[in-house]
């Protein structure tokens, strides 16, 4: 019994002892953190997401509060958290356009020639290193096995048709699909912008045909009869300035392939 009673006797000095040294080391290490970089933290929408640039929340909220980056970065949060961090930091709100994935492809079941029937690991990555470069004759189309998707946090990515398509209002402009995409084709546009030719083919129009039925060709139409010539076709490939676009839509209404949608 006196051995039991010792043993717990020196279990609570050194339990005392090593509490006491904690504490100290707290106050003696303790680093101050800024007050605003507290308050910018609580407005923030705390998705964690990347798209701001910074290693999350906390590292986004630590550069603004020392002035090194602007208010208006966090995408998941928008124009109203760029309002509350900018108030917060005494800044002007210089709110940047919202920015919304798209993915340029129409590839989807009936309309893209299949090199082969993938079935194995659901990861556009596995079917690349499996397939050399795509389970579609198209090189430059979406694999549609759902990187994409599982990397988007806000559910505004899914699969139709073997195509990823976007749910634009529920996209925040992340762009954690842009990053994960092994094929890099998932681009960020200007939410205004509701007119995009939804292919990236660069293939010349012959090999196009042969291989999707809906491919951009080449064909120039879209640009020789744009009214404000925002339309620019190289590498076979048709491509639209936002600057310049006007949201028409007359070049979707006159491409022959059908290719440019009206989002």
């Amino acid at each position: 019994m006196r051995t039991i009673l010792l043993s717990i006797l020196v279990l609570g000095v050194l339990g005392g002892l090593f509490g006491a040294l904690l504490a100290f080391a707290s106050k003696i290490f303790h680093v101050e953190v800024d007050p605003k970089q507290a308050a910018v933290r609580e407005v923030l929408a705390g998705a964690n997401c990347g798209g701001c640039g910074y290693p999350g929340c906390d590292g986004y909220a630590a550069a603004v509060a020392k002035g090194e980056a602007p208010c208006n970065r966090c995408v998941a949060g928008g124009p109203e958290t760029a309002a509350k961090v900018a108030e917060i930091m005494g800044a002007a709100n210089d709110a940047a356009e919202k920015m919304v994935a798209f993915v340029p492809c129409s590839g989807g079941a009936g309309h893209a020639e299949m090199r082969f029937n993938y079935n194995g690991p659901q990861d556009c990555q596995a079917a690349m290193l499996f397939g050399g470069k795509s389970n579609k004759l198209c090189t430059f189309a979406c694999i549609g096995l759902g990187n994409c998707v599982r990397a988007c946090q806000f559910d505004a990515m899914h699969i139709v048709d073997g195509v990823a398509k976007v749910d634009r209002s529920k996209c925040v402009g992340c762009g954690a699909c842009v990053d994960i995409c092994p094929k890099s084709i998932v681009r960020l546009i200007p939410e205004s912008q509701k007119v995009m030719p939804a292919c990236s083919n660069k293939d010349k129009g012959a090999a196009v045909m042969k291989i999707c039925s809906v491919g951009c060709i080449g064909c120039m139409k879209c640009q020789r009869e744009c009214p404000e010539q925002a339309i620019t076709v190289k590498d076979f490939l048709a491509s639209i300035d936002p600057a310049k676009c006007v949201q028409c839509g007359h070049c979707a209404e006159v491409c022959p392939r059908h290719i440019i949608e009206k989002l």
